[in-house]
Order: structure tokens, then C-alpha cells, then sequence
């Protein structure tokens, strides 16, 4: 625990100049360095691999792009920094987080250790990819206006949709952790920091530099695998596929590394009195999550690490006609990608379990019971994966166990639905902006969950497999579940993360625009589905005309309703600047009661918790924590 005798006024805090700042280490030099390390490592590896039969047979040189991300990779981390500490720490000197202890705009552009300011370079990064990915959407839905190819050859079709897919789940599985959970943990566990500062920068520039390694892809000839980067046509795919395992990877370092700092911080930093029953819900929704990242995460760097053997030192992992099994790939992706979707899943489950008690003023209904069931679905997602090979060859026995062990991770799922509805049941409910996307994140999520039994029993799953209602229901708990909750999560913790409110009115224009024409787009395509229309191609059959039309539209606007929640975080934040109170929405819990935006060093002394953080509905309800005497910082905006 960090001494609470700490005084904030105690510490100093530096601003270097401006141009100390522009020449230091920072993503300037970090692009610069990456170009550079790119470059040599193209050269090396094309020196390497002159003698190859992968690069003498072929028209590509696998060796020497991999070598180039791998160089690139280096240069990234060194322009931004990262090598300094260690070095300094073998060289003796003595540990420090002076990276946390300045100002200014520059911070956001540079290693931090203040998880404030990571959590907020985390939110910028993932809404500029997601809306890159909802960009593609449209391109998609624009070719699929008409039944056969005309705007987008079926090649470059495919690869589009890959890229979508791709960057929608690299960029989801940190949408929460990575924003939320490193800006709120801490302060709702009563800790000043992470337990690992650097690691948690880290992790985000190397999600930043997923995303860009991605996108080029594109420069690279794309890739026909779609995000599943299925074998062996990985292995026959051009150089694009390169891209993709190399931003898979470090998203799954990411992962990994993320869900080390945040077990760490909850079981290490807690502050007096926080005891596990006190422990805020979405929090446990953030240990859940870093759980099945550290477990699973692993397994798909190990996997990609074998393709990349395949294809650059011609080993024949997954090469059928060398011996090598592209059933081996299935196995080992699925294995972390069933954990993935629930990666997804539980941080959604904890934001919206955390808003409903504040906008209902009452007790979550069921805590314990919501974190039985968060631990369950980690359990059980572990179990359930090979319900993707129902068609792939699984030996015939073993589908009535995957069978019903999908079937059954439906009990603690529905457990944490109770929860919720308990939760509303003859509340006193404020249909605030956050509180709509908390009830519609379980209106969608219900339909997603409903449309995969479909998916998890063998018969109706032969009918269903490849479709577009596979496609609809991963929409459904993906997009209607997590995204949904994300924004919701945006809407209520904004105000305490910049100091300024968000419009009501064009949140709620928002709200509704995109509720009504996500379930417009995405529940038609269960019926496109059961009529037979396969994901992944452009070209359909005529019957379906009309209902592809009708879908596009409303997709077109889904996409407008996000141009206006962009419209109003601009607006709100950088022209509007209506100030926050402290506490906007009356919560009870623990990072509701510091300054909005929270000081540097969050808490002018250590608190020490009294009570959970839902005692709604009882005027004699303890305060949650006693902060003993304190000077309050000023309120203000987000510098």
C-alpha cells in the first residue's frame, strides 16, 4: 500500500519547455525511428533470406517484412522512450515515475505513467479505429446494395471485410480495459497508480501500433483470410498476412500485459478496508476480464508465431501436404477466440451493472451473484469453443459435450440478466443518456443470446454455419452488447474523466438513431441467413435484393448516429466546455466523490472504506469511504 502521508502539495510538479518536450523522446521521434528500423530490417532480411525456397519460389520475401516489422517494432518503442528506465536502472540509479510528473498537451504524445492520461490516449486511439473499421462497414454495405460485384473486385471484397473484422476485435478487446478500466480501477480501488505505470503506456502504444500495422495491410496486397486468419490459405496468402499477424500479435501482448497490471493493481494497491466484498461490480467485471486475457492471449501469440515459421523458415505446421494440420490453427485460434468474445462481453456486463444502481437509486439486486456469474462465464468460455468446428471435421463424439457446455454458459449469462432486471424492479429510473444504453445493452445482448442457441445445437448450427445470421448474432453480442455499454460507459464517466458535460439532447439523438437502426440493419440479416446468403461475398442471389438494400440504408444511418456522437464529444469538449460538478449524477462510489477532472495524484491522502458503494435508497446508508482532513482541488477542465 503507498503511505497515506503523502501530501499532493508535498510533490513537485515539473513542466519541461516546449522544445525540451519536441526533442525528446515522443511519437514524433517514434514514427521517425519506426521508418528507420522498417527500412534496415527489410535489408537484413533480404540479405537472409536470398537463399530461401520461400523467397526464391515465390514473387514475396516474407522474411525480410517480418524483419522489417520486427525492426520497426524496435524503433517504435525506442522513439517513445521505453528502453530509458531500464537502462537507467542498470545503471544504478534509483527508481522513479518522473514521466508522471508534468503538464501540458505533450503528455498525450509520449510514455506516461499517469493512467489518467494513458486511459485518455486509449479512448482517442480507439474510437479513430473503430470509426476507420465503421468506414469499411460502409464501403461493404455500399458493394452489397447491388447482388453482384460492382463498386470493389471480389478479391479486394474480401480483404475488406478481413479488415473490418480485424481491427473491429483488436480494437474492442481494448475499448474497455484499455479507456475505462485503466482510468477507473485505480480510483475506485482508492490506489494513486497501476501497479505497473510503464507497462500500462506500454500496452497502449503497441495497441496504436497494431492499428497501424493493419491498415497496412492494404499497401501489402490485403488478406483473404478474414479475421480469422484461417489455414492454409494464410499460408497461399500475399504479403498482406503479414500485417495481420503482426498487429494480432501485439494486440495479444497488449492483452496479456494489460490483464498482468490490472490483477496486480486490484489484488496489490487496495486501499484500507477495500475488501473483496467491497469491490466495486465493474471492477470485477475488469478482474474477469484480465483472467481470460492472460490465459488465452498467450495461445494466439503462440499460434501466430507458428504461421509465421511456416511462412518465412518453411516449417509445415499447419501444411496438410507436409505433414502439417490447418485443423491444428482452428483449434488453437478458437481456443483463445471463444475466450475472446467474452473478453468482450464481461466488460460490457460490469459498466452497465455499475450504471443501472445510480439512474435506479437502488442496491445492485444480487451483487454476489452478478460476480458468481462474472466468474462462471470465465469459466465456462474456456469449454465451449470447438461449437466453431461443428462443421470442420470435429470427431463426431465430442459434439454433444461442446453441445451442451455452450448451452450451458447460458445459466451464469442469465444470472447476470437477473441481476439487472433486479435491479430495476419498482426503481425510481432516470432515463439519462448512460442509463438508455445500459437498457438496450440488454434488450440486444438478449437477441444475440437467443439467436446462439441456434449456433450451439449441431442440427439447426448445419443449416446456420457461414451465414449471415452468424454475422447478425456476432453483431448482437458484440456490437449491441459491448459497444452499447461502451458508450454508455463514455456518456456517464466523461464528465469525470475531461470536467465537461456532454449535450443531453444530441446524446440522446444519438441514442436512439443508433439504437433503431442497428437492431434495423442487423435483424434482417438472421432472415438473409436462413435464406441462404454466406458471409464473405459479395455476389447473392437476386431474391434478396431488396432486403440487402433495405439493410444497407439503415446501416448508412448507423453510421450517421455515430457522426453525431463525434459531433457532440467535439462540440462538448472543445468548444462548448460546460463545466461538470463533481458529481453530475448523485453516484455513491469512490471515484465520484474526488474533483472533476481528478488531480494528478488522484487522492491528497489514501482513503480508507467504510462501505460498498450501493447504498442507494437508505438515507442512513454509510459514506463510502472516510478521507479523513483533505484539501479539495479546484474543479476544472481537461488541459
Amino acid at each position: 500500500m503507498e503511505s497515506a502521508s503523502v501530501s499532493v502539495s508535498e510533490r513537485r510538479i515539473s513542466t519541461p519547455s516546449a522544445w525540451s518536450q519536441l526533442l525528446g523522446f515522443n511519437v514524433i521521434w517514434a514514427v521517425a525511428l519506426s521508418i528507420g528500423g522498417y527500412a534496415l530490417g527489410h535489408w537484413l532480411g533480404t540479405k537472409i533470406g536470398m537463399n530461401s525456397n520461400a523467397q526464391t519460389e515465390t514473387d514475396q520475401d516474407d522474411v525480410a517484412i517480418l524483419m522489417g516489422m520486427g525492426f520497426a517494432i524496435l524503433g517504435w518503442l525506442i522513439g517513445l522512450g521505453f528502453f530509458n528506465y531500464p537502462l537507467s536502472r542498470i545503471a544504478g540509479r534509483p527508481a522513479t515515475l518522473r514521466e508522471r510528473e508534468e503538464h501540458g498537451a505533450w503528455r498525450y504524445f509520449r510514455l506516461c505513467t499517469d493512467h489518467k492520461v494513458v486511459a485518455i490516449q486509449y479512448l482517442v486511439a480507439v474510437l479513430f479505429f473503430f470509426f476507420v473499421a465503421g468506414l469499411n462497414a460502409m464501403f461493404i454495405r455500399t458493394e452489397l446494395t447491388s447482388d453482384n460485384a460492382t463498386l470493389i473486385p471480389a478479391g479486394n471484397y474480401l480483404s475488406l471485410v478481413g479488415l473490418h473484422g480485424t481491427m473491429m476485435l483488436m480494437m474492442m478487446s481494448a475499448g474497455v480495459l484499455g479507456p475505462l478500466g485503466n482510468y477507473l480501477v485505480p480510483l475506485m480501488i482508492g490506489s494513486r497508480r497501476m501497479a505497473f505505470p510503464r507497462i500500462e503506456s506500454l500496452t497502449m502504444w503497441l495497441t496504436v501500433l497494431a492499428g497501424f500495422v493493419l491498415l497496412s495491410a492494404t499497401l501489402l496486397g490485403g488478406f483473404p483470410t478474414g479475421w480469422t486468419g484461417y489455414q492454409t490459405l494464410a499460408d497461399q496468402a500475399r504479403s498482406g498476412i503479414d500485417a495481420y499477424i503482426v498487429s494480432f500479435a501485439l494486440i495479444g501482448i497488449s492483452l496479456a500485459l494489460v490483464g498482468v497490471n490490472m490483477i496486480a493493481t486490484v489484488m496489490t494497491l487496495r486501499a484500507p478496508g477495500m475488501r473483496w466484498n467491497r469491490l466495486p461490480i465493474f471492477v470485477w467485471g475488469m478482474v474477469t476480464t484480465s483472467i481470460l486475457a492472460v490465459l488465452a492471449a498467450p495461445v494466439l501469440l503462440a499460434a501466430l508465431i507458428m504461421v509465421v515459421f511456416d511462412r518465412a523458415i518453411e516449417t509445415t505446421f499447419f501444411i496438410p501436404s507436409a505433414g502439417g494440420s490447418p485443423f491444428l490453427w482452428d483449434e488453437l485460434f478458437w481456443f483463445f477466440g471463444h475466450p475472446e468474445v467474452y473478453i468482450l462481453a464481461l466488460p460490457g456486463f460490469g459498466i452497465v451493472l455499475e450504471i443501472l444502481p445510480v439512474f435506479a437509486r437502488k442496491p445492485l439486486w444480487g451483487y454476489r451473484l452478478a460476480v458468481a456469474g462474472m466468474f462462471g462465464v470465465a469459466l465456462m468460455s474456456f469449454m465451449v469453443w470447438q461449437h466453431h468446428l461443428f462443421m470442420s471435421g470435429i470427431n463426431s463424439d465430442l459434439r454433444p459435450f461442446y453441445m451442451f457446455t455452450t448451452e450451458l454458459i447460458s445459466i451464469p449469462t442469465g444470472i447476470i440478466f437477473l441481476n439487472g432486471m433486479g435491479t430495476l424492479w419498482k426503481a425510481r429510473i432516470r432515463f439519462t443518456v448512460p442509463m438508455l444504453f445500459a437498457c438496450a445493452f440488454f434488450f440486444n445482448f438478449l437477441i444475440g443470446g437467443l439467436s446462439g442457441v441456434f449456433l450451439s445445437d449441431v442440427t439447426s448450427d448445419v443449416v446456420t454455419h457461414g451465414s449471415y445470421f452468424v454475422m447478425a448474432h456476432f453483431h448482437y453480442t458484440i456490437m449491441g452488447g459491448l459497444v452499447f455499454a461502451l458508450m454508455g460507459g463514455i456518456y456517464f464517466w466523461l464528465p469525470k474523466i475531461t470536467g465537461f458535460n456532454l449535450n443531453e439532447k444530441l446524446g440522446k439523438v444519438h441514442f436512439w438513431m443508433m439504437f433503431i437502426f442497428f437492431n434495423l440493419t442487423f435483424f434482417p440479416l438472421f432472415a438473409a441467413g436462413m435464406l441462404g446468403m454466406p458471409r464473405r461475398v459479395s455476389s447473392y442471389n437476386a431474391d434478396l435484393h431488396t432486403l440487402n438494400v433495405f439493410v444497407s440504408i439503415a446501416a448508412f444511418c448507423l453510421g450517421a448516429s455515430m457522426l453525431i456522437f463525434l459531433g457532440n464529444l467535439i462540440w462538448s469538449v472543445v468548444f462548448r466546455r460546460e463545466r461538470a460538478g463533481a458529481n453530475p449524477w448523485q453516484s455513491k462510489s469512490l471515484e465520484w466523490q474526488l474533483p472533476s477532472p481528478v488531480p494528478v495524484y488522484n487522492f491528497e491522502r489514501i482513503p480508507t472504506i467504510t462501505s460498498h458503494p450501493y447504498g442507494y435508497g437508505s438515507p442512513e446508508a454509510p459514506a463510502v469511504a472516510d478521507f479523513g482532513p483533505r484539501v479539495i482541488a479546484g474543479e476544472g477542465g481537461l488541459a
